[in-house]
């Protein structure tokens, strides 16, 4: 199974100054494409304490100069592994349009205040569940987390104000490196990396062999 790219050039010259322009850009052009049922989806990948990686799927809720935001509890696997060690990997594969964008840096629990605000904005039962679920912990059954679920459900009902778990709330990745990835014929693809010694220090491009 092998598919022939036939994307445009993607060269120096293409690039925003700023890997987060270059970043908005893009994926502007996949979410208002409709090539990809959630763009926002990424793979993100923590190491453990014994060395060895571990990635899941989450989905991107915020991204800016400051970085790229995900939601999780921080008891799961991924919660914990941030917390004993921060330095982090994200893959955005936008295969559709055969393009990827790969973000190396490291992950710092954003404020109280801004998980808050955004638990605000998630639907009702997915403030349940969040409460519902102690992510990445062994359950008995299926049915256990249902009963879970509908005990907080009556307690909460719909239209009732849900607190944010206090177990639950943000990362913010800061990278040090942003790879942008454009599928070409040939197996000739151009990847451009925007790379940075420090966060205060000016982002500096190379062009990597496929």
């Amino acid at each position: 199974m092998r598919e022939q790219y036939r994307s445009e050039d993607f060269t120096e010259k293409d690039l925003a100054a700023n890997p987060m322009d270059q970043f908005a850009h893009w994926f502007r052009q996949v979410a208002g494409g409709g090539a990809l049922h959630e763009p926002n989806a990424m793979v993100v990948s923590t190491v453990g304490s014994g060395g060895r990686p571990s990635s899941r799927t989450v989905l991107l809720k915020h991204y800016d100069d400051r970085g790229f935001v995900f939601f999780t509890n921080y008891g799961s696997r991924k919660g914990r592994e941030l917390t004993a060690n921060p330095y982090v990997s994200l893959l955005f594969p936008w295969h559709p349009l055969a393009r990827q964008v790969i973000v190396t840096g490291t992950a710092a629990r954003v404020g109280r205040e801004e998980t808050v605000a955004y638990f605000r904005t998630r639907p009702h039962g997915s403030q349940l569940g969040a409460w519902a679920s102690d992510q990445s912990t062994v359950v008995g059954s299926r049915q256990e987390l249902v009963d879970r679920y509908e005990e907080l459900a009556a307690r909460y009902p719909e239209g009732e104000k849900v607190p944010a778990p206090p177990q639950w709330g943000g990362f913010r990745v800061v990278p040090d490196a942003i790879e942008f990835w454009q599928g070409r014929e040939n197996r000739l693809h151009d990847r451009l990396r925007y790379i940075r010694e420090t966060p205060a220090a000016d982002w500096h491009v190379e062009r990597l062999c496929p």
